[in-house]
């Protein structure tokens, strides 16, 4: 949620961030609309209740026609306050789906669409690869990927990795969290299953809720990114917030890929479920922008790691989520594709999340604030794709970066099975 009180002393600011983001400035109205309406009904109440309560104490000192008049004021108060209490509670409701409805203030991300971006970087040398195979094909020649039975037994978009598939995917993710580790990391296994208030305080119930999966039985989302748990591993707590918290999530992930049919449906790139470490930072806001690079850099350390080549993007407004005032994504060249694909994004989300789940933290007089919070990619299934394809060799077998080779039983090449 935004800072209502930026919204009371400059909505023209939320107005110029909404369209920026290609969303409707009207939002800002609503909420402007049910802010005012909330505490006008407020008002009302604390002054019916107040006077209920002056009355009551009244009635004690009084008696004969005075006390009789009192006694039925007090009765005609009784609903007034019945009345009020339920329109305070109504305008409450109403100024929170107001509020859900407006997304966070862009900050320094450049203006347009999905195809706006800005690159404000490129990393590592293209290789010159003559007919370069898919990911797909490679994985399947080692015996890594198997999206054919991954069908049989799920459904389209599943897949199993087995044998040395699976091997460079737990390699990776722990080659991630050794990272973060000594970076100063916690490292956290979280829950996949989440309550409807931890889903929401993340803000992924608002546009896209199509692309999460709900078990209405025990009202449960299953998560598409830890992030979702670690946002709410603090709720409703102050912290102590001297420098960052951070932590590095590993979970599985799961997410509908509605509204993308027919589109990527080769191999792992666009699938219901995979493997994640996300890095969660809480920090002080004047710290957040700081944190951000901070979190880059981190994904950019471990790009180098599995050496592949990369960009770094800075996402345009119109395509953040409603959470970030700001992302990056590092994307990785794809050569059976000759283009670079996603595979990391870090965003700024400020109070936005924090604001929502209540996470707060003290300053120097003691008095609760509403902390930052980001979110990062470290590593994630997504990432074979990349390493597959970039060490690709004429013989259909496959280099092993060398921070990966001690998770492969100290292999430097991988061949085909034959």
């Amino acid at each position: 949620m935004i800072d209502l009180r930026l919204l009371r002393e400059d909505p023209e600011s939320i107005r110029a961030s909404q369209r920026l983001r290609g969303e409707s400035p009207e939002l800002v109205d609503s909420l402007l609309r049910a802010d005012e309406e909330r505490r006008a009904a407020t008002q009302r109440f604390e002054a019916v209740r107040a006077e209920q309560k002056s009355i009551g104490k009244e009635v004690a000192k009084s008696s004969g026609d005075e006390r009789a008049a009192l006694l039925t004021r007090t009765k005609d108060l009784a609903v007034e306050v019945k009345a009020a209490e339920a329109a305070a509670g109504t305008a409450e409701q109403a100024l929170k789906q107001a509020h859900l409805a407006v997304s966070n203030v862009v900050a320094g991300a450049p203006p347009g669409g999905e195809d706006d971006f800005v690159v404000l970087r490129e990393v590592g040398d293209i290789p010159r690869i003559e007919n370069p195979k898919d990911h797909l094909e490679i994985g399947e020649a080692l015996r890594a990927i198997d999206t054919e039975r991954g069908a049989k037994v799920s459904g389209s978009r599943f897949y199993f990795l087995t044998g040395v598939g699976a091997l460079l995917q737990l390699g990776m993710l722990q080659l991630a969290i050794q990272q973060a580790v000594e970076h100063g990391f916690i490292p956290a296994i979280t829950p996949t299953l989440v309550r409807p208030e931890s889903m929401e305080g993340t803000g992924y119930l608002g546009a896209h809720a199509s692309e999460v999966y709900h078990l209405p039985a025990d009202d449960l989302y299953l998560v598409g990114t830890s992030e979702v748990a670690l946002a709410a591993y603090h709720s409703n707590e102050i912290l102590d917030l001297d420098g960052p918290r951070r932590y590095a999530g590993w979970s599985s992930c799961y997410r509908r890929e509605a509204g993308s049919h027919g589109k990527d449906v080769r191999g792992i790139l666009r699938v219901h479920q995979f493997d994640k470490v996300e890095m969660f930072s809480f920090c002080r806001p004047e710290d957040a922008a700081e944190e951000h690079q901070r979190l880059l850099a981190m994904e950019e350390e471990m790009l180098a790691k599995v050496e592949v080549p990369y960009r770094v993007i800075d996402v345009a407004a119109g395509d953040l989520g409603s959470s970030a005032v700001r992302k990056f994504d590092c994307e990785a060249w794809v050569p059976s594709q000759q283009r670079y694909r996603e595979v990391t994004s870090t965003s700024n989300t400020t109070t936005f999340q924090a604001r929502r789940l209540n996470v707060r933290y003290r300053d120097e007089n003691g008095k609760p604030q509403t902390a930052a919070t980001l979110n990062g990619t470290l590593a994630t299934t997504r990432w074979l794709i990349p390493i597959l394809e970039n060490h690709q060799q004429s013989d259909g077998s496959v280099r092993v970066p060398k921070a990966l080779q001690p998770f492969l039983g100290g292999r430097d090449v991988l061949e085909p099975v034959k």
